[in-house]
């Protein structure tokens, strides 16, 4: 597929995409830009962990990866330093936490301002950190879901781009809410990457713009969207 921006070829964007483990919204970017659905360019993934089962699928896809693990580093500021540069190696226009289970310091968030995004299982500002879908279920909510947000040093609270609501079943586990999850997370990720890589989405002075204005709210989508 050739992408088009006002009559013109648009080029790819280059990304870096960060994962700590098995890299499912990874692995879905990755193979919607190599089907031609998404108008990105996966320069480099990168994990923390060695034996991260997504660097594998990674290097079947002939992408290139890398490791860096923060036990080789004194501190945590030294650590992000050096991923800052591992990252900056590959000269991405965007860095894609898929699943990168390190808080980053403000030195790596601010090398890559306003183009680093995250993707977090749950709405936000709705249990933020770990064992969202545990924290759900414990609550009797009805409603759960998923969030792409800009990274910023605040935890989990960056400006929000885009949520996708699923409904909470009678009989849910946390295997199976997390798995219908799982589906919009690789559903709106792409979608939040294909607006940053058309121009259309920008974050300015902490505040999220689509297609030229702001937003108030995420872009709310639901399971049957």
């Amino acid at each position: 597929m050739t992408f088009v921006a006002g009559g013109e070829p648009l080029k790819k964007l280059p990304i870096v995409i960060l994962i700590s483990g098995r890299g499912s919204n990874m692995r879905a970017i990755a193979e919607r830009a190599a089907n031609g659905e998404l108008p990105v360019e996966v320069r480099a993934v990168i994990s923390d962990k060695a034996d991260a089962a997504g660097l594998a699928i990674a290097a079947a896809m002939n992408i290139p990866t890398r490791s860096l693990s923060a036990k080789e580093f004194a501190d945590r500021a030294s650590y992000d330093q050096a991923l800052a540069a591992l990252v900056q190696s590959f000269e991405p226009e965007l860095v894609v936490l898929a699943g990168f289970m390190r808080i980053l310091s403000p030195g790596f968030i601010a090398a890559f301002a306003d183009r680093t995004l995250n993707i977090h299982p749950s709405l936000l500002p709705l249990y933020r950190g770990l064992h969202t879908h545990r924290r759900a279920l414990e609550a009797g909510d009805i409603l759960h879901g998923c969030s792409v947000h800009f990274v910023t040093e605040e935890l989990d609270g960056g400006p929000l781009v885009i949520q996708s609501q699923v409904k909470v079943l009678p009989g849910d586990s946390e295997s199976s809410l997390s798995a219908r999850v799982q589906q919009q997370e690789h559903r709106i990720y792409s979608q939040a990457i294909d607006w940053f890589a058309r121009r259309r989405l920008q974050l300015r002075e902490q505040r999220v713009w689509l297609d030229g204005r702001p937003l108030d709210a995420p872009v709310i989508q639901t399971a049957s969207d």
